[in-house]
């Protein structure tokens, strides 16, 4: 064989090489896109199906300074008090959303009783409405990340670190700090939602499978990725020199 043929037979070679490592990349990519798609699909599903029948409670405080955030913690301690009282019994999340509504005049004017005991002037807003979450454990219960409907309690300019719970059904209300919830609070989570939404919440009980906190956790990350596969794609399946 020439030198001249031998080159040629080593490019070729070589070409083939390259055909199949990047139709194993390409096959691995779609692969990975498709998990993304899937994974992304089923945790916006969710969160629709537990926005549409959950509220929680989001306080954000004035600033990160140490005063700011005890205040904080005064305000939320103060308003679950008040909403205990106001939802008790309660099992209809629209007769919930409906005493909160009527409600925030009051929820305002505690939050600034807290304020002024700090000798603060501080401005509190309180609003409905629905509002981004990052995935979310409450003991044995996990939420994922999504838009949720909540009571959004501002303090003065809400630049400081939040803090949130689920005020219905009522989680806000337990201690959830040893890892579990009450067996009540969960009977009242099964009541408002269907048995396979109350399963998708509820960690895993099988030490062989991924708790779904965990999951949600994942499909946030992906969710919050900036990577463009396309990028990736035009790279490696270029013009080749």
């Amino acid at each position: 064989m020439s030198r001249i043929s031998a080159l040629v037979a080593e490019r070729k070679r070589k070409y083939i090489k390259s055909i199949m490592f990047k139709t194993c990349l390409a096959i691995l990519l779609i692969a990975i896109i498709m998990l993304t798609a899937a994974s992304i699909s089923f945790s916006n599903s969710v969160n629709k199906v537990l926005s549409d029948n959950l509220i929680r409670l989001h306080v954000i405080a004035n600033s990160d300074s140490e005063e700011d955030q005890a205040l904080k913690r005064d305000v939320r301690d103060a308003v679950i008090d008040f909403m205990q009282k106001r939802l008790e019994n309660v099992t209809d999340l629209e007769q919930a959303k409906t005493i909160i509504n009527d409600d925030i005049v009051q929820i305002e004017k505690i939050a600034s009783e807290k304020v002024r005991e700090y000798g603060k002037t501080y401005p509190v807003k309180a609003v409905l409405g629905k509002y981004p979450f990052p995935t979310k454990v409450y003991g044995d219960i996990a939420l994922p990340a999504g838009n949720y409907q909540a009571l959004r309690i501002i303090i003065g300019e809400g630049t400081g670190s939040n803090w949130w719970c689920v005020l219905f059904p009522p989680l806000c209300f337990v201690d959830v700090t040893h890892g579990t919830i009450p067996d009540s609070v969960k009977e009242d989570l099964k009541n408002s939602l269907t048995p396979e939404e109350y399963a998708i919440i509820t960690s895993a009980e099988n030490d062989g499978e991924i708790p779904v906190k965990v999951k949600f956790k994942i499909v946030e990350i992906l969710q919050g990725s900036k990577i463009k596969f396309s990028g990736l794609i035009s790279r490696i399946f270029g013009p080749q020199n």
